[in-house]
Formats: structure tokens, C-alpha cells, sequence
């Protein structure tokens, strides 16, 4: 199998495991309805585990643009090959939510609520503040690019690694996740909304396409910094790029409290 097809199956398994458990939970009629946010964090821990087992000898298991530019970003991944990886993850989880699609094929016309169905395939924030949803994104991935540096600096039973990425994913969804959902991956809210998007779902409301560039430059910016951080914290290596992508961050950071404070205020 090669790296492309690895990334894009891995990917595909992702989605299947975690769009499969968000439909469960929030679609009508299934057995699963309702069981909760408790649910679905465990399931997309487990989704992750899945996709790393299934290809992680292959490509690495990336399965996330983020994390494909963050390793590039500090020479653990050749520049050459991210749009190869950025491509097969992005197909994968188109393909693995259009398998979502047909998991749950009656219980789209079961389901009155637009924004239930669309969760199953794209993130929304629960409160819609724009700057403020970019950094829950960014604090999310850059906690999981760190603790994805920290697994691999450490020794494990061989074979475990993936169920602990897992329990990362698991922990950043419990801890992090309910402003927005956690994406923490552009190609997982990219991919399947593409899918919504062209899919015969019955009722299906918009696809939120105004907020789509949130799960995308979020987790990219989080995820790029967390692997710089780590650099130059962990390992001596302040680069120019640290520095301005901390100017940048701290930007974003001064404009959404500025933002926020002034809408109490008002």
C-alpha cells in the first residue's frame, strides 16, 4: 500500500468510527440517541486508534493536515510529500463520510433538527463567536501536536502507542472540545462537509460554509505552533518562525478577549 492510499484509508476509518458515533448519539431513532458528550469523545478517541493501527507502519498515520504541516513545519516530514498527504486525507474523509451516509440511511427523515444532521459531518461552536471559536481550534490542536511530540519521545510497549493517542484525543475532547466541537483536523470537518454538501440528506439545511474556515486555519496555525513551541521550549531551537508565529498567536489572543470584553461591556 502506498503512503497516499494509507493516509486516505486511515482517514476513511476515522470518519467512519467518528461520524458514525456523532450520528448515533444525535440522530432520532437510533439505540445510542442521546447517550451523550461522554460518547462521543470516547468514540473519536477510539476512531483515532483505529486509523493509527490500520496504517500507522504505512504512512504514519497522520491523518490530519495539522499535523502534517506541523511536522514539516520542524523537519520531521518532507515539504515534497504534505500535498500528497493533504490530498489522500481530505478524500478519506469524504469517502468515510459518505459510508456515514448510508449507515444511517432512515434516520435522515427521522430527524427534524438541520443542525443535528450536519453535526454528524462538520463541527459548529456552541457559542458563535468567531475569534474566540479560532481559539479554542488552535488551543486544541496545539495540545495535540505537543502531546503527539511528548508520546513520541517516549518509550512504550511496542504496539501501544496508538491506543495512547487515542486517550489524547479522548482527553482533548472532554477537557477542550465542547466550545467547538473539536475538530482539531481541517480534513475531518473539510472532508465531510464537502460530503453534507452534495449528499441527497433529507432536510439537511445549509452546510455553514461561513464558518468552515474556523476547523480549517485553527487547528493549522494551533497545530504549527504547538510543534514550534515544542522545539524551542524542549529542545533549545527558537527559530524565526516560532517568533512570528507567537506574534501571531498572540495577536489573535489580544483581539478575541478585546472582542469579548467589549460585548460585556455593551
Amino acid at each position: 500500500m502506498s503512503e497516499f492510499l494509507g493516509e486516505l484509508v486511515g482517514t476513511m476509518i476515522l470518519i467512519i468510527f467518528g461520524g458514525g458515533v456523532v450520528g448515533g448519539v444525535v440522530l432520532k431513532k437510533t439505540k445510542a440517541e442521546g447517550s451523550g458528550w461522554i460518547v462521543i469523545t470516547i468514540g473519536w478517541g477510539l476512531a483515532v486508534t483505529m486509523g493509527a493501527y490500520a496504517v500507522g507502519s504505512i504512512s504514519g498515520a497522520h491523518l490530519n493536515p495539522a499535523v502534517t504541516l506541523a511536522f514539516a513545519a520542524i523537519g520531521k516530514f518532507p515539504w515534497a510529500k504534505v500535498p500528497v498527504y493533504i490530498a489522500a486525507q481530505i478524500i478519506g474523509a469524504i469517502i468515510g463520510a459518505i459510508i456515514v451516509f448510508f449507515l444511517y440511511l432512515p434516520h435522515w427523515r427521522e430527524t427534524e433538527d438541520k443542525v443535528a444532521k450536519l453535526a454528524v459531518f462538520a463541527t459548529d461552536p456552541a457559542i458563535r463567536s468567531p475569534l474566540a471559536n479560532l481559539i479554542s481550534e488552535m488551543i486544541g490542536t496545539f495540545i495535540l501536536i505537543m502531546g503527539l511530540l511528548f508520546i513520541g519521545a517516549n518509550r512504550f510497549t511496542e504496539g501501544l502507542n496508538p491506543a495512547i493517542v487515542g486517550l489524547l484525543i479522548t482527553a482533548i475532547g472532554l477537557s477542550l472540545g465542547s466550545t467547538t466541537g473539536y475538530a482539531i483536523n481541517p480534513a475531518r470537518d473539510l472532508g465531510p462537509r464537502i460530503a453534507h454538501a452534495f449528499l441527497p440528506i433529507a432536510g439537511k439545511g445549509s452546510s455553514d460554509w461561513g464558518y468552515a474556515w474556523i476547523p480549517i486555519l485553527g487547528p493549522i496555525i494551533g497545530g504549527v505552533y504547538g510543534a514550534l513551541f515544542y522545539q524551542a521550549i524542549f529542545k533549545g531551537d527558537f527559530s524565526i518562525g516560532f517568533w512570528i508565529v507567537s506574534i501571531i498567536v498572540v495577536i489573535i489572543f489580544v483581539a478575541a478577549a478585546s472582542k469579548e470584553i467589549k460585548k460585556g461591556i455593551n
